[in-house]
């Protein structure tokens, strides 16, 4: 019988030094391949797997080069985080100053933007390397509150010897990832350091309750951009026949005419004014508007004709669709969740029912709205490329699926049993098989 998982925080809220203690033979015990007396957490069992394939030292630390200024400033700029420095200072400087700790905020590839806090604990942190500019990726440095919480897509509280490289056991690091409230993609990791005796259980509450607040402002933020925008169609759209709507840059829907209401659409990475084929409309004429474009629908929506899907899933922290046919091609990034349903249609290509993919997703078929929700999602950017009743892909769709070299590299983020039945080395490659 496997020996229990470490209740870390009753641990240290007992005694924080036999904690650090203890983890420290667990960690010793598992990177010699002996049993230890009691396994890790399974968040950091599976970190440290991954770290063991992937190579990295756990006894000497490796830093990449920082940014240069230019690139750090640029980076904070193109950063939807900097809308939220507000919320993040307001709800941990306060407390993590008196409690000697520092706040980091990350971007989505674990690259240190911005770090405040106790004087002290800003000194010691650079004596690792942690600072702004750095590479904190879990790939690079180990298992640690900022990368670490970039692949597993939740928050995550890293404690003493949990950490994977030896000289970070001195730390304890609380991350929770910050998401875009529209569809979810990971923007960044706001996370809580300081010194190994400032450990907290209820640190990983607090840092992410503030990391909802700061995605609860997001949300505020692009509902009043969507107003300025819908403000400005308006006049415009109310002159124009036809079928038309003003979208912002990110294809969010402001205003329609002619047209049912859709939330988003999806644009070309690089759109420019002129025509171009969108998936969900057909042929169209953009042309720009203050925060946004006036999309003109010229033609009823094309067929697809023969076309072809891939699905990317080789990275550990991005994925994609792309299609490609005779009206045109265009990609999308995929959230974690519509990744996994996506990669689900593909181990089920005669077709999946809501019931069916809610076991998949949740060992619970009666958790149908969630999936009919977020199905209804991805009809608006894959529209005819998929069918449904039940969910599949077009009989005349070919499906190609690209999949890590490492079947355990698949969606690391996943909890759905289904996907975790594909990462078991041996069992893997049904998608591609199966892939229409």
């Amino acid at each position: 019988m496997a020996n229990p998982p470490m209740d870390v925080g009753r641990l240290v809220a007992r005694d924080g030094a036999q904690a650090a203690r203890l983890l420290s033979d667990v960690r010793a015990a598992r990177l010699t391949g002996q049993r230890p007396l009691l396994a890790p957490r399974p968040v950091i069992d599976q970190s440290w797997d991954r770290m063991l394939r992937g190579g990295v030292d756990p006894d000497h630390d490796f830093r990449t080069g920082l940014l240069t200024r230019e690139e750090l400033e640029r980076r904070r700029a193109a950063s939807r985080l900097r809308h939220v420095l507000p919320v993040l200072r307001q709800g941990l400087l306060s407390v993590a100053d008196i409690t000697r700790h520092i706040m980091v905020v990350a971007d989505e590839d674990g690259r240190v933007l911005w770090r405040e806090g106790c004087s002290p604990v800003l000194r010691k942190a650079d004596s690792i390397g942690f600072e702004p500019g750095a590479d904190w990726a879990e790939g690079v440095v180990g298992t640690n509150g900022v990368g670490t919480p970039v692949v597993a897509r939740r928050p995550v509280q890293v404690f003493a010897s949990e950490h994977f490289v030896r000289s970070h056991a001195t730390w304890t690091c609380t991350g929770a990832p910050i998401t875009d409230p529209r569809d979810g993609t990971l923007i960044g990791v706001v996370d809580v350091s300081g010194p190994l005796e400032t450990m907290h259980p209820a640190t990983l509450a607090w840092v992410d309750s503030v990391a909802k607040l700061a995605e609860a402002r997001l949300r505020e933020l692009h509902h009043r951009s969507l107003e300025r925008l819908r403000t400005a169609a308006a006049p415009v759209l109310a002159r124009l026949g036809g079928r038309a709507l003003a979208v912002d840059r990110d294809g969010w829907t402001a205003a329609v005419t002619g047209l049912p209401y859709t939330s988003r659409v999806a644009l070309p990475k690089s759109l420019s004014p002129g025509r171009c084929w969108l998936p969900s409309l057909g042929l169209c004429a953009v042309e720009p508007l203050a925060g946004g474009w006036l999309v003109r629908v010229a033609a009823e929506p094309e067929g697809r004709g023969d076309s072809r899907v891939v699905l990317d899933l080789r990275g550990p922290r991005r994925w994609s669709v792309a299609v490609s046919g005779p009206a045109g091609s265009w990609a999308h990034e995929l959230s974690p969740r519509h990744a996994e349903l996506l990669y689900l249609l593909t181990l089920h290509p005669a077709g999946r029912s809501a019931a069916g993919l809610a076991d998949d997703l949740f060992s619970d078929p009666a958790r149908t709205v969630t999936v009919r929700a977020e199905m209804s999602r991805i009809r608006r950017y894959l529209g005819s490329f998929l069918e449904h009743r039940p969910y599949r892909f077009g009989e005349d769709t070919e499906v190609t699926v690209l999949l890590p070299d490492d079947p355990r590299d698949l969606l690391p983020h996943s909890t759905a049993p289904s996907v975790a039945r594909e990462r078991v080395p041996g069992s893997g490659g049904r998608a591609a098989d199966d892939a229409q």
